[in-house]
């Protein structure tokens, strides 16, 4: 039986026409092929090569042998092209979920770091309620979602991702916009407009009013960070947010202050447990923890 070496010298020979050429092809010495090359007659019990003037003149045998070992390269190069196509991410498309949280400013940054990585990736992108995600991994609609928290199921492997604080959000002209930090007493005396408690972030908030013996009402609630955004800078109260949803920095007609209670949440990948990530998913994992972490490490 031939191998892989013997192969890859028999074609070089046949298509070089020579010893000296096929090293040169090959990149080492003339020597070791013809050493080879006898040795492949040999051990195949056939003449392969006519020697002529210095020309190795394939034999009748050899052409037949010669035309396999081309279909062999031909298979061999395919291979080869498929897996640079898939190093620059061609034709894979990868399948994420995120809550619009994390999806809003830090899945586009991590998207951008993949995109360098893998040019030719393609994406798919699904901005999901914290009840759809369930649905779309166990389903098979994405590989992965990134999350505000874990659910309880025993088909889900949550990974950790990053760990964030909450913030408050005050209109760019209210009293309290010189202010750097604010405490959860002084909330209370303000409008408050808030996420649902029964959502994740929702629900830091009244535990920690719930834990000062604070009663406060919220008169606007709102499902999305953006919206709570939208709602502050038109004026209408002050609220708590998740610092991904604000990791842009100044925002126009909004101003950032710290809390003086401890806000800290983790966040987490969602994936089936029962199904390994693929390179892209993970690479997109690392891209999202780093950008997530600096946006941490920033604040």
């Amino acid at each position: 039986m031939l191998t892989l070496r013997q192969i890859e010298v028999l074609r070089a020979v046949m298509v070089a026409g020579s010893v000296s050429g096929a090293a040169r092809l090959l990149g080492v010495s003339a020597p070791g092929i013809s050493r080879l090359m006898k040795y492949t007659e040999r051990s195949v019990g056939l003449r392969l090569f006519d020697r002529s003037q210095g020309r190795f003149v394939p034999t009748p045998e050899a052409k037949d042998i010669f035309e396999q070992v081309n279909s062999v390269y031909k298979r061999v190069d395919d291979l080869q092209s498929m897996i640079g196509r898939m190093r620059n991410g061609d034709p894979f498309e990868l399948k994420i979920g995120s809550v619009p949280s994390i999806c809003n400013v830090m899945v586009p940054r991590a998207i951008g770091a993949l995109r360098r990585s893998f040019p030719s990736l393609r994406i798919d992108i699904n901005v999901l309620k914290l009840e759809e995600a369930i649905d779309y991994i166990l389903l098979g609609k994405g590989e992965l979602v990134a999350m505000s928290y874990k659910l309880d199921n025993n088909a889900i492997e949550f990974i950790p991702l990053a760990k964030g604080q909450l913030f408050c959000i005050v209109p760019a002209g209210h009293a309290l916009a010189k202010r750097e930090v604010i405490s959860a007493a002084e909330m209370v005396q303000h409008p408050l407009i808030g996420i649902d408690p029964n959502d994740p972030y929702g629900g830091i908030m009244a535990r920690i009013f719930a834990r000062h013996g604070l009663d406060y009402d919220i008169a606007i609630r709102a499902r999305f960070g953006t919206t709570v955004c939208s709602l502050v800078q038109a004026g209408l109260g002050i609220a708590m947010i998740d610092q991904f949803t604000v990791a842009q920095g100044d925002m126009p007609g909004l101003r950032i202050l710290r809390i003086d209670e401890p806000t800290e949440f983790q966040t987490y990948i969602a994936k089936r447990r029962d199904i390994a990530l693929s390179t892209y998913a993970e690479s997109f994992i690392r891209a999202l923890r780093s950008v997530m972490n600096q946006v941490i490490a920033e604040r």
